[in-house]
C-alpha cells in the first residue's frame, strides 16, 4: 500500500500540502527568484507543473507559512509578510471567440473587484480596470501587489491559425496586460507562464520588463522532476511500480528514464522528466503514454499542416539561439512551437547550435502515431493492426514476412492519398519502424562515401535498407556495398542484413526486394 497519496489531477498547492500528497520541492528555487528579480516569463509545455508553481508562489506571498513546514523555504525566509496577489488563470476556458475571451477576463477581474470595493462602467476597458484594482490593493492593504498570470497565451493557442479573430485577441490580451509594466511602483512581483511566447512586437513589447528565464540554467528545474529528485522524493513509489510489475528497482528506474526522461530546456540543464506521465505512472502504477494521451492540442496539428517537413527530420534537427525565440505566428518552421509545446527538446549543443529531438519514447511513439492516418489515408486501428503483425515478424527475425506484409500495406493505402515519390516512401517506412518501439531506427545515417536511406536495429540483428523508386532491387543492394553503408556493421555481435528495395510506381506499393545476410 502506498502511504502517501498521488493526486495526478490537482495542481493546487494548498490541497497537495493539506492532503498530504506527494510534492517535489521548488521551494528554494521560488525563494531565489523572487528575491533576485520582480517580474518574470517562464514558458513549459502543458501538463509541466506550471499551475502548481503559480499556485505556490500564491500561497508563499500570502504568508501561509504552515503550508511550507519541512520544505526548503522554511529554513529562508524570515519574514512571512502578507501581500495583496491577484492571480488569473487563463486556461479555464476554450476561446473560440473574442466575446469568449472577454468573458473570462470580465469573471476574473470581478472576482478581485469585489474584494476591493470596486464597481466597473458599464463599457469600461479592461486596461483602466486592472491598472485600478492594482491601486486599490496596494492603497487598501498598505503593501505592494503581486500579480500572477498562468498561461496568459492560451487564448492565442486556440486561435493561432485563425487570423482574424488572433489579431483580436492579441489586441484585447495587450490591452489587458499592459498596465503590468504600467503599474511597477505598486508591484512587488509579476509572474507570467505560457506555452509558447509571441511576437515582441505586440504583447511582450508591452511588457519588456520581463526576464524571461525559460533557458537560464538557475532555473531550469523549476518544473519537472529530475533523477536525483525522483530518488529524494518518490523511492518509496517506485519500489512500489517495481513490486508491481515484477522487475528490480534499478530496472523500473531505467524504464521510467527510456519513457518519460530526456527534457531538457536550457545548454546545462539536467534530465527533466515530466511530471504528468511520472507521477501518473507512479499512481497507476502502469507505464503507459499518459502526456501524450491526455490530448495533443488542436492548434498543433492545424499549424504542422502549413509546413513541409519531414517527420524524420525531426530527430537530429539543429537550431540556432534565435530559433527559440522566434515568435510563433511568424515562425518559417514548426520547430519553435514543437520544442515550446514539449514534441522536441534539447538534446545536445554542437558549434553554437541546438540538437533537437524527442525527449522520451511517450512523446516519439505518440507523435508519430498521431501523424502515421495524415500519411496512410488509414484508419489507426488499421495502422495499429499492421504495426503489431510487423512488429512480430521482425522480432522473430523473419525479414521475408515482414516485407511481405509492407507491401500488401502500401497496396491499402488510397490512390489519390498524397504524392508517393521516394521521399513520401521512406517517411513511411520511418513511421513504421519508429512506432514500433522494440527498434532503434535512423534514417539517412551519415557514411564516408553517402547517407543510407534507413538502417534498423533490433537486439540481435541489424537491418541497412536502400529504397530505388526509379530503378532495381539489384541497383538499390549494389548501392549498399558501392557506398560502404554497412561497413561500420561488419565486426558486430548483431547479425548483419541488407536490403535493397524497389517500388512500382504504377501499382504503388514494394515491388521487389533482395535480402542478402553478411
Amino acid at each position: 500500500m502506498q502511504a502517501r497519496k498521488i493526486l495526478t489531477a490537482v495542481s493546487h498547492f494548498p490541497t497537495l500540502r493539506e492532503e498530504n500528497s506527494v510534492y517535489i520541492d521548488k521551494t528554494a528555487l521560488i525563494y531565489k527568484m523572487t528575491h533576485t528579480d520582480t517580474a518574470f516569463f517562464l514558458s513549459r509545455p502543458r501538463r509541466f507543473g506550471k499551475s502548481l508553481l503559480v499556485t505556490t508562489l500564491e500561497a508563499y506571498f500570502q504568508g501561509k507559512k504552515e503550508l511550507f513546514e519541512g520544505l526548503e523555504i522554511e529554513k529562508m525566509e524570515q519574514e512571512w509578510k502578507k501581500f495583496p496577489v491577484l492571480r488569473f488563470d487563463m486556461s479555464g476556458d476554450r476561446y473560440t471567440s473574442t466575446e469568449k475571451l472577454a468573458e473570462r477576463i470580465n469573471f476574473l477581474l470581478m472576482r478581485y473587484e469585489k474584494i476591493y470595493g470596486r464597481t466597473p462602467n458599464a463599457g469600461e476597458e479592461f486596461t483602466s480596470r486592472l491598472k485600478d484594482l492594482i491601486v486599490r490593493a496596494r492603497t487598501q492593504t498598505g503593501e505592494k501587489v503581486v500579480v500572477l498570470v498562468d498561461e496568459y497565451d492560451a487564448p492565442l493557442l486556440d486561435t493561432v491559425v485563425d487570423d482574424e479573430n488572433f489579431q483580436t485577441m492579441r489586441t484585447m490580451l495587450r490591452s489587458f496586460y499592459s498596465p503590468l509594466k504600467e503599474s511597477g511602483e505598486h508591484l512587488r512581483f509579476v509572474f507570467l507562464t505560457g506555452i509558447t511566447k509571441f511576437s515582441q512586437l505586440s504583447i511582450f513589447s508591452e511588457l519588456n520588463n520581463l526576464k524571461i528565464i525559460s533557458m537560464n540554467d538557475d532555473y531550469a528545474t523549476i518544473c519537472g522532476i529530475t533523477e536525483a529528485e525522483i530518488i529524494k522524493y518518490l523511492q518509496p513509489e517506485v519500489q512500489d511500480l517495481a513490486e508491481k510489475n515484477g522487475i528490480s528497482f534499478e530496472n523500473a528506474l531505467l524504464m521510467l528514464k527510456n519513457k518519460y526522461d530526456g527534457y531538457h530546456f536550457s545548454r546545462n540543464c539536467p534530465d527533466i522528466y515530466n511530471p504528468y506521465s511520472l507521477l501518473n505512472c507512479l499512481a497507476d502504477l502502469e507505464f503507459n503514454n499518459y502526456w501524450f494521451s491526455s490530448g495533443t492540442p488542436t492548434h498543433l496539428t492545424e499549424l504542422l499542416s502549413r509546413y513541409s517537413l519531414r517527420p524524420e527530420e525531426l530527430e537530429g534537427f539543429y537550431a540556432g539561439i534565435r530559433s527559440f525565440d522566434t515568435p510563433t505566428e511568424r515562425a518559417e518552421t514548426p520547430i519553435p512551437i514543437l520544442y515550446q509545446s514539449g514534441y522536441l527538446t534539447i538534446k545536445d549543443y554542437e558549434d553554437g547550435e541546438y540538437i533537437l529531438g524527442f525527449p522520451n519514447e511517450e512523446v516519439r511513439v505518440g507523435f508519430l502515431e498521431g501523424l502515421m492516418p495524415y500519411y496512410t489515408h488509414l484508419g489507426s486501428w488499421k495502422n495499429e493492426v499492421f504495426i503489431r503483425e510487423l512488429t512480430r515478424a521482425m522480432k522473430r527475425g523473419d525479414i521475408e514476412t515482414a516485407m511481405q506484409k509492407m507491401r500488401s500495406f502500401f497496396s491499402s493505402i488510397p490512390y489519390d492519398s498524397e504524392r508517393q515519390n521516394e521521399a513520401h516512401y521512406k517517411t513511411i517506412f520511418y513511421l513504421i519502424f519508429r512506432t514500433a518501439t522494440a527498434f532503434n531506427v535512423r534514417t539517412e545515417e551519415r557514411t564516408a562515401a553517402g547517407r543510407s536511406d534507413f538502417v534498423l536495429e533490433t537486439e540481435d540483428a541489424v537491418y541497412v535498407f536502400e529504397f530505388k523508386l526509379h530503378g532495381t532491387a539489384e541497383e538499390a543492394l549494389r548501392q549498399i556495398d558501392e557506398k560502404g553503408y554497412a561497413i561500420q556493421y561488419e565486426q558486430g555481435t548483431k547479425k548483419l542484413y541488407k536490403i535493397g528495395a524497389c517500388f512500382d510506381e504504377e501499382l504503388r506499393t514494394l515491388k521487389d526486394w533482395i535480402v542478402k545476410e553478411n
